[in-house]
């Protein structure tokens, strides 16, 4: 995680916007745990370094937060400027948490009910179980971590514009030099296109959160494809797809991705495809920008939806085999909002602050695969598409 986010609870302004958030949401408070870094979001939030013994910290939605700590863990916690309080065996934990919770009723924590949003399940069901017992009600943190850990500083938005055109730029170049291959009669591989996309990210700063899916027609429609060594060449009258990422240290990355066509025209059913994931990017983009126009709230489903319904209506309905889009935060796959209502049903707001990849696809296995991506920053005017230049019909990569 990046140290410009990290350790944002242990900071009095901070966590008196969290206390208002909380007071909004009719929550009694945020209840942190976090035991052998299983909780990334509180690794975070609270800037921990190591730690091997079960903590837990209340922030009421009035008063001054409280952390319960293991007695050999002081050091872990030498940053943290409010009050401290210490255990040793499990009796004792048990009580002093008990203490913690008193007159507390309502209390938010990384928890998903149903499972439905696996990236915010972060308490162990014992320990779920431990507070229940206790007589609390639980409620998902899901649009605290949205506001507080999810949403992007300025700095991290700046960079990750950056971040946006040099992805871009090593995309087009990657297409050229395929077909620069393919014309000097020494096609290159899957992998070695993928080892010289990396090399290429690296060397232009993007060092963390970097990597790239080279695919060939029919290896793309493996979503997820990575080639076994050198994978496939890269032949005339192939269908390539290019999906590269990568940030600037401690930052946001750009992730996107791009096709080629090795060849000077396009067949009518890869045209098809294309058209079909391009017009419903397009459409969860259009509707996006409706949203804010309107001043309207959005839920991460619902953008799903309008992407889905465009290629449902062009007859790939069950090839859409994965969300609209994943959260972008300092991780690639982040904790904010999904654009998802076939893995899970996302329904946290869209916060202004959060960023989050649009890319909806086709997948006909042994067949073809396409995708068409790009990221959103949901600023407080509405969204703000990276990179400046999307992809309107796929790239011809040789003449005839």
């Amino acid at each position: 995680m990046t140290a410009k986010r990290a350790g944002l609870l242990t900071k009095h302004a901070q966590v008196r916007r969290v206390q208002r958030a909380l007071q909004e949401l009719g929550l009694d408070g945020w209840l942190l745990y976090e035991f052998h870094g299983v909780n990334r979001i509180a690794v975070s939030l609270l800037g921990l370094g190591k730690t091997t013994r079960r903590s837990f910290v209340l922030i009421p939605a009035q008063g001054e937060p409280v952390a319960l700590i293991h007695a050999i863990e002081a050091s872990s916690w030498r940053h943290w400027k409010f009050e401290r309080r210490v255990y040793s065996g499990w009796r004792d934990m048990e009580e002093q948490l008990a203490a913690l919770v008193a007159g507390k009723q309502r209390l938010a924590m990384e928890i998903s009910p149903g499972g439905s949003v696996p990236g915010l399940d972060y308490v162990p069901a014992g320990a779920a179980s431990m507070l229940l017992g206790l007589g609390l009600e639980l409620a998902s943190s899901g649009d605290l971590v949205s506001r507080f850990h999810s949403a992007w500083t300025p700095s991290q938005l700046d960079e990750h514009r950056r971040a946006a055109e040099i992805v871009a730029g090593v995309a087009r170049r990657a297409f050229t030099r395929a077909a620069k291959a393919v014309r000097a009669g020494k096609p290159t591989t899957e992998g070695a296109l993928s080892d010289w996309i990396r090399g290429e990210l690296q060397g232009a700063g993007l060092t963390e959160q970097m990597d790239t899916i080279v695919a060939i027609g029919p290896t793309a429609s493996d979503p997820h494809y990575a080639p076994v060594g050198a994978g496939e060449k890269i032949e005339r009258g192939q269908l390539l797809l290019i999906d590269l990422w990568g940030a600037f240290p401690g930052s946001v990355a750009a992730d996107q991705t791009w096709m080629g066509m090795l060849g000077p025209s396009i067949d009518a059913r890869t045209r098809r495809v294309w058209e079909a994931v391009r017009d419903a990017r397009d459409a969860a983009l259009a509707f996006l920008r409706e949203r804010a126009e309107a001043g309207a709230e959005v839920r991460g489903y619902e953008v799903d939806d309008v992407a889905r319904a465009v290629i449902r209506e062009r007859g790939f309905g069950d090839r859409f085999v994965h969300r609209t889009g994943h959260s972008i935060d300092t991780e690639l796959h982040g904790s904010g909002p999904n654009l998802d209502n076939l893995e899970t049903k996302d329904d946290r707001v869209l916060v202004p602050g959060v960023g989050f990849s649009v890319e909806p696809g086709i997948y006909v296995p042994g067949k073809i695969g396409v995708r068409a991506e790009v990221n959103v920053y949901w600023g407080p005017k509405g969204p703000e598409v990276t990179p400046s230049e999307v992809q309107r019909d796929i790239f011809l990569l040789l003449g005839e």
